[in-house]
C-alpha cells in the first residue's frame, strides 16, 4: 500500500510542524537513512547502526520541538541540535563508506540530502531570528 504523502501548505500557512518543508524533508531523509542502517552487519548492530537511528531521530525530533516552544530562541536553539545531529549523521556515513558497509555512490546521495536539510535548516532558523526581531522591535 502506497504511503499517503501530507499536502504541502502555502507559504505562511503553517499549522503544525509537519507542514514545515524541513521536517518533510528531514522525514524522508530519516526513512532513507533507515534503510541503509537495515542493511549494516550484525557486528554494529548496537553500535554504529544505534547511533545512526538516534540520530536520524533527533533530526526530526528536534525540529519537531522547536516549533512546540514558546519562545523563539528554544526553536532556534532546538534546530541548531537538529543541525548537529544531520551533520553528525554525515559522519557515520563516511564512517560506513570507510569500513565498506554502504557504497560510495549511495554515501554520496545521502550526504546531498543531508546538506540539503542543514541549507533548510539554516533558512529556517533566520526566518525564525527575523520573526523574534519583529517582535522585540514591537514590544
Amino acid at each position: 500500500m502506497a504511503e499517503v504523502q501530507p499536502k504541502i501548505k502555502p507559504l505562511n500557512k503553517v499549522a503544525t510542524f509537519e507542514d514545515l518543508e524541513v521536517w518533510q524533508t528531514a522525514r524522508q531523509v530519516r526513512k532513507q537513512l533507515y534503510q541503509v542502517v537495515e542493511q549494516l552487519p550484525n557486528e554494529e548492530r548496537y553500535n554504529l547502526a544505534s547511533q545512526m537511528r538516534r540520530a536520524a531521530v533527533s533530526l526530526t525530533a528536534n525540529i519537531a520541538e522547536g516549533y512546540g516552544r514558546y519562545h523563539f530562541k528554544e526553536n532556534i536553539q532546538c534546530c541548531r541540535i537538529a543541525r548537529g545531529s544531520a551533520y553528525e549523521l554525515i559522519d557515520h556515513l563516511i564512517t560506513c563508506q570507510d569500513q565498506c558497509h554502504v557504497p560510495s555512490e549511495r554515501v554520496m546521495e545521502l550526504r546531498v540530502a543531508l546538506f540539503s536539510v542543514i541549507r533548510l535548516l539554516n533558512g529556517y532558523i533566520r526566518s525564525i531570528a527575523a520573526h523574534a526581531k519583529k517582535a522585540d522591535d514591537k514590544a
